[in-house]
């Protein structure tokens, strides 16, 4: 049921009005004149077909209506402003909550923390890790760092970096092979998979191996935990970009072949359009931009 509601600025005159039981400081407190506090008055009355005030010898007095809307009126607003004084408190101070996936959380931001703390030791920062999409109208969450294609109605939105998945190892699974390494060498490896077979048979046809079934190996169901195995030199995985940097920069993991295949999706940095340009959002994002083109040119300088 919609709801029905007066026009606020209706509202506002006749609340004022009715505190002061004069159109006179009414006007002085909304700085208007006072006609307009008087017609907003009117307009209200007419739109409520209901007489809020008694006009009579240069005297306003309240009707029994006035009074009784004069209490919802102000008992309206001052919830609104007090509301608008915790949200805007909320909005400016230090404290700074990100919300993020499990595989971003654990596999790129957790470990880079103590360089942001460190960095802006006045941002109280707050991380949750969810795989639900936040309602920044319903959550207490300030930004968000989410996996897709950039499509967000309503939200500014600033990609953290162009993605593409690859093969990864552990040096140690090689041994002294040199690289890199013929598609039909890593089929023949143990091969590390998310959810099924399919990114496998992907690259393989895109290596020029379009008979190659990968059909041996692991089957997970994350991202971290596929590059983790690969880490442990459990087999071969298939890595985005983002959530292997780390690990190849540090030479946990390397790269056996260079053909990557391209991805339809990124990470993107995502809050309120209205909170885009608060001073502790654009610190975190500038600050997860700036370590993400840390990444990709430490990636592309070792080559990969």
């Amino acid at each position: 049921m919609p709801r029905l509601l007066p026009a606020l600025n209706a509202l506002r005159a006749f609340e004022a009005a009715a505190r002061h039981e004069s159109f006179t400081r009414a006007a002085a407190e909304l700085h208007v004149t006072q006609g307009a506090v008087s017609h907003q008055v009117k307009a209200l009355e007419d739109e409520l077909s209901l007489k809020l005030f008694n006009r009579e010898h240069q005297r306003l007095t309240l009707t029994d209506s006035g009074r009784f809307y004069r209490d919802v009126a102000r008992d309206a607003l001052d919830l609104i402003a007090e509301g608008t004084a915790r949200l805007l408190q909320r909005q400016t101070s230090g404290a700074l909550t990100v919300s993020t996936s499990p595989n971003f959380a654990t596999k790129w931001l957790i470990h880079r923390l103590g360089r942001f703390q460190a960095a802006h030791p006045e941002i109280e920062l707050r991380v949750t890790a969810s795989l639900h999409h936040v309602d920044f109208a319903r959550e207490d969450v300030d930004l968000a760092i989410r996996h897709g294609d950039g499509t967000a109605n309503g939200l500014h939105v600033a990609r953290l970096c162009a993605e593409e998945r690859f093969p990864v190892c552990s040096p140690r699974l090689l041994g002294d092979r040199a690289r890199p390494l013929h598609a039909r060498d890593i089929a023949d490896m143990p091969l590390l998979h998310l959810n099924n077979r399919q990114d496998w048979m992907s690259w393989f046809q895109a290596a020029g191996l379009p008979d190659a079934r990968p059909m041996r190996g692991l089957v997970l169901d994350q991202d971290n935990m596929a590059i983790d195995a690969a880490v442990d030199g459990q087999g071969v995985a298939l890595a985005r970009t983002t959530l292997a940097a780390r690990d190849l920069l540090a030479g946990r993991l390397i790269r056996p072949s260079l053909l990557a295949l391209p991805v339809p999706y990124a990470y993107w940095i995502v809050c309120p359009r209205a909170a885009a340009a608060l001073p502790k959002i654009v610190t975190f994002r500038n600050w997860a931009l700036a370590e993400a083109e840390a990444d990709m040119r430490g990636l592309r300088d070792a080559g990969g």
